[in-house]
């Protein structure tokens, strides 16, 4: 090898080649993009611009105009879906080194490396489990049409409430936090046939974030679910929606096999990363929160992926 080909070789990425794999950043606030465009006034794909008033709106002095109608619940259903439309392929890109420097591969969370498989795969995999998306549509709807729902979730005034968007995500976790540490202590028969299917996965991929059991989806998700609905009582439709789409896609992030450049600062603020989902699904009795780990660190239950059994986790996870 030549002396100019070696230093070529062996140079420092630029600083775009540095900042290449923070592109993968984008996907936070593209999780939102359908509630965002269809409440932008300026914009002509406004919901009052696009939709009916009838299907958004109701008459008070209607009586016959009191039961819930299903643009609401379609329109929270395809802003998770298209939240994935735009993750799927920036994971794909990151995965396969589009997004890095040179090239290379995304540094693996676990030492031992990422579990090999079939993007078609993993997937088709992902999509298809019954108690994934197909369970969370079933009680999106039933909760929606049997009008469980507390009445600001059905109205269309306003745009996204951030500060409740928050709450919900950090109520949602609390008692995911809850749910999941009983299935663990409760008894080992009952972690068995509830959570023990998901925890078969001791290296998990991003994938595998809904493949478990219908009971556990049931205990650790869809409870939660309703019960952060019935405490943070006064969203509308898009805050609904936004904090569906984010919880969903974050949930489905902290699964990945690498690292994404956002999760030191990430930890700082103890929001969940899949370093931290890891521990949990390595050694099973630590780090029981999902998108935030400040129950864990209140608990005592928090194990940070950088400091824990560094023969089981990269340095930097």
């Amino acid at each position: 090898m030549s002396k100019t080909a070696a230093t070529l070789k062996s140079s420092p990425p630029s600083l775009v080649e540095e900042m290449l794999p923070w592109t993968t950043a984008i996907v936070w606030p593209l999780m939102t993009t359908l509630p965002l465009i269809l409440t932008n006034e300026d914009l002509p794909l406004h919901y009052s611009n696009i939709f009916p008033e009838k299907w958004y709106s109701y008459d008070q002095f209607d009586p016959n105009d009191n039961q819930p109608k299903p643009l609401g619940l379609s329109l929270g259903i395809l802003a998770v879906f298209i939240g994935h439309v735009f993750l799927i392929p920036i994971f794909y890109l990151y995965k396969n080194g589009y997004l890095s420097p040179e090239g290379s591969t995304p540094k693996s969370i676990q030492t031992n490396g990422e579990r090999p498989y079939l993007f078609s795969e993993g997937l088709r995999t992902h999509l298809s489990q019954p108690e994934g998306f197909v369970l969370l549509s079933l009680y999106l709807s039933l909760t929606w049409m049997m009008d469980l729902m507390p009445k600001s979730y059905y109205s269309f005034r306003g745009s996204i409430q951030w500060s409740r968007v928050l709450l919900c995500l950090a109520v949602q976790d609390f008692l995911q936090y809850i749910m999941h540490r009983m299935e663990h202590k409760i008894s080992p028969e009952f972690y068995k046939k509830s959570h023990k299917p998901h925890h078969k996965f001791t290296n998990p991929r991003l994938f595998d974030a809904f493949n478990g059991s219908v009971p556990d989806t049931i205990l650790m998700i869809l409870v939660p679910l309703y019960a952060t609905a019935n405490i943070v009582r006064d969203c509308n439709v898009w805050t609904y929606m936004a904090f569906g789409s984010m919880y969903a896609n974050w949930l489905v992030l902290i699964h990945s096999e690498y690292v994404f450049p956002w999760d030191s600062a990430f930890r700082k603020f103890g929001l969940g990363t899949p370093g931290d989902h890891h521990v949990h699904h390595k050694v099973f009795k630590y780090n029981y929160g999902h998108l935030f780990m400040w129950f864990d660190r209140m608990f005592g239950t928090y194990k940070d992926p950088q400091c824990f059994a560094p023969k089981l986790f990269n340095y930097g996870t």
